[in-house]
C-alpha cells in the first residue's frame, strides 16, 4: 500500500487538503479500468459509460489483473493513488462473458460493489444525431417497481446515483442545459435495460417548448450476477451527516403536505376578569355619573320599580 508522505511545499499541501473530508463534496471521481481479457461488446459499451462520466473519471489505458470478488487490495491500491471513490471494471471469461464490476469505495476501502454482465448492446457510435458536452448533467431515470426488491438492485441503484449525479450543490435547475436522459429500467430481479436520450426542445408556440427524445446510445440489456453488500458498520460511517450540515429541529414548528410551515402555540387557561385591558380616558367613570344613576332611580315610578324587581 502507499505509505502516508507528508507534504513539503505548498502545492503539496494543498493536494493533500483536497483530500481531507469535506462538508460539501464534489463529484465523485471515477477509474475506468481494464482487465485482462476484455470482449469487443463490453469495451465499445465500457468507453461509452466512461464518456457520460466525463471530466471526473480516469481511464486507465493498461490491462491489469484485478479480481475484486477474491483480493479487493489491488482497488483499494489504486484508490488512495488516485483519490477516486468509484471503480468500473471490465473483464471477459467463459465463465462470465462480457462483464462490469461496479464497486464502491468508503475511505479507501472497499465499501460495496455488484458484477453486472452485457448480454445485448449497441455502442453510442452506432446512433446519428448530436451527443452531449462534456460535463453536462444528466437527468436520471429508475423505472420499475423492482428496484427496491432486492439488495443487489438496491445496491447497484445507489451505485449509479453517486456516479452520475455531479455535485450536490445547486440552486436551480436551466431547462437549456439538460441535454441527455439516462433511463434504466428493471424489467425483474434480474434484467435491467439502459436506455440513453438527448434532449430537444423545439417550438411550442407558447413560452414553454415542446421536448422530444432522441435515442443517442449506449443502449444496453444487463443482468445482474454476483453482489457484494456493505458492511454495518462501514455503512454507518460512510453515510453519517456532519453536525454542520443537520437541520436544526424547531419544536412544534413542522410542514404540512403542500410545503407551508405550520405552528403550534400552548398557552394557559386565561382568567377574563384579571385581565388587564388597555385604559382610555373617555370611558372612565367620573363621581357626576354615580349621582346622576341615583337621580334617575328617584325619577322611576314605583310600579316600574316593582315590575323591574318581580322579573329580577
Amino acid at each position: 500500500m502507499l505509505r502516508a508522505v507528508k507534504p513539503r511545499t505548498a502545492a503539496g499541501k494543498r493536494a493533500m487538503r483536497k483530500r481531507e473530508p469535506q462538508l460539501v463534496e464534489g463529484a465523485k471521481p471515477a477509474v475506468f479500468m481494464k482487465g485482462t481479457n476484455t470482449s469487443q461488446l463490453v469495451t465499445a459499451i465500457f468507453r461509452d459509460l466512461y464518456s457520460l462520466k466525463r471530466p471526473d473519471a480516469v481511464l486507465m489505458s493498461k490491462r491489469n489483473e484485478v479480481r475484486p470478488f477474491e483480493d479487493p487490495r489491488s482497488l483499494e491500491f489504486f484508490s488512495q493513488k488516485n483519490d477516486a471513490a468509484l471503480f468500473v471494471l471490465a473483464n471477459h471469461s467463459k465463465k462470465r462473458p462480457h462483464n462490469l464490476v461496479f464497486a464502491r469505495m468508503f475511505d479507501y476501502q472497499l465499501l460495496d460493489m455488484i458484477e453486472i454482465g452485457v448480454e445485448r448492446g449497441t455502442p453510442m457510435e452506432m446512433f446519428k444525431g448530436a451527443k452531449p458536452g462534456v460535463g453536462h448533467r444528466p437527468l436520471i431515470l429508475f423505472s420499475g417497481d423492482c428496484w427496491d426488491s432486492t439488495d443487489e438492485l438496491r445496491t447497484f441503484k445507489s451505485i449509479l446515483l453517486d456516479m452520475y449525479r455531479g455535485t450536490n450543490s445547486m440552486d436551480g435547475v436551466d431547462l437549456a442545459g439538460l441535454e441527455h436522459v439516462i433511463c434504466m429500467t428493471a424489467i425483474d430481479s434480474t434484467k435491467v435495460y439502459l436506455r440513453t436520450y438527448t434532449i430537444q426542445l423545439k417550438k411550442s408556440g407558447t413560452k414553454l417548448p415542446r421536448v422530444e427524445l432522441e435515442e443517442m446510445g449506449p443502449s444496453c440489456e444487463w443482468v445482474v450476477r454476483r453482489h457484494r453488500a456493505a458492511d454495518a458498520d462501514a455503512w454507518k460511517a460512510a453515510t453519517k451527516v456532519p453536525k454542520e450540515l443537520k437541520t436544526k429541529t424547531v419544536k412544534n414548528i413542522e410542514r404540512n403536505a403542500m410545503g407551508d410551515q405550520v405552528g403550534r402555540i400552548h398557552m394557559e387557561k386565561q382568567d377574563f376578569d384579571k385581565m388587564q385591558t388597555r385604559k382610555m380616558k373617555g370611558l372612565k367613570r367620573g363621581p357626576n355619573e354615580d349621582e346622576d344613576e341615583e337621580d334617575a332611580e328617584d325619577d322611576i315610578p314605583a310600579f316600574a320599580k316593582k315590575a323591574r324587581i318581580n322579573m329580577e
